[in-house]
């Protein structure tokens, strides 16, 4: 039913190893060298949401280390988005 919904809306559902777009902003925020805390201000959600998601990139893209989670994102900007 909900697959249903979303096809219906035209969102893009991602796969299992794939980053959410949520996954993937808040990774980028994180890769940037902002502290989890900082992360949250600017995406407006809470700390525990930023630290859920960056467990699920982590183990996604197979790093342990903020330093890791730098060198497996894709350069973007403060929004997450790619760039270049």
């Amino acid at each position: 039913m909900a697959q249903d919904e979303l096809a219906r809306v035209g969102r893009r559902v991602a796969s299992r190893d794939e980053l959410t777009e949520t996954e993937r902003r808040l990774a980028a925020l994180a890769a940037s060298g902002l502290s989890t805390r900082e992360v949250a201000e600017r995406a407006f959600v809470s700390v525990k949401t930023v630290e859920a998601n960056l467990t699920r990139v982590y183990r996604k893209l197979g790093v342990r280390s903020r330093a890791g989670l730098a060198k497996a994102m894709p350069r973007s900007d403060e929004h997450g988005r790619g760039v270049g």
